[in-house]
């Protein structure tokens, strides 16, 4: 069963999550992989040269280190070891628009389905639920609210819309 959701819909996963890896010895050979930043600083060269590694960042970890690599990075997870732990929403922002990064933006760990629209609003594209969640069930999580009045990722905040509307100009993006 697909953990994973992607794009607004359940997705297979290609990609093996390697926690714990502490050096290319650690890596699964010919599989798609999330290496943890530590290994992927300590082995750039090699992990940048191959076209299916991404990284994962730990909630203390600084995205400023990727900030060089975000064009080549065809995907950047951001861990949630709990819930209540919420530094993964500031990281999110960092890397969607300071750091530019346009790939697949991962939440990993403990993501519940009540996080997901918010996650979303954050930029993350992409969602991955621990195994005792239904992540059919979990996907509803985005269509949980139709608008918001804040300024997002995904949106304009409430009052420019408005404004745009009443001058009949488009809507102006987030």
């Amino acid at each position: 069963m697909p953990r994973l959701i992607k794009g607004g819909a359940l997705a297979g996963d290609p990609y093996v999550l390697a926690r714990d890896a502490a050096s290319l010895a650690d890596l699964p050979r010919g599989v798609p992989v999330l290496v943890p930043l530590a290994l992927w600083r300590a082995e750039h060269a090699t992990l940048a040269a191959r076209q299916d590694v991404g990284v994962w960042l730990a909630p203390a970890d600084d995205p400023a280190a990727l900030a060089a690599d975000v064009a080549a990075l065809p995907v950047i997870a951001v861990d949630f070891p709990s819930f209540t732990d919420g530094r993964g929403y500031s990281t999110a922002r960092l890397l969607r628009e300071r750091y530019g990064f346009a790939g697949e933006l991962r939440a990993i760990g403990d993501v519940q389905r009540d996080q997901l629209h918010y996650l979303h609003q954050s930029g993350f594209d992409a969602f991955a639920l621990p195994d005792d969640k239904d992540a059919a069930a979990a996907l509803e999580g985005l269509r949980d609210f139709s608008d918001g009045y804040q300024r997002t990722q995904q949106r304009a905040p409430w009052f420019r819309r408005r404004e745009a509307s009443a001058r009949g100009t488009r809507e102006p993006t987030a």
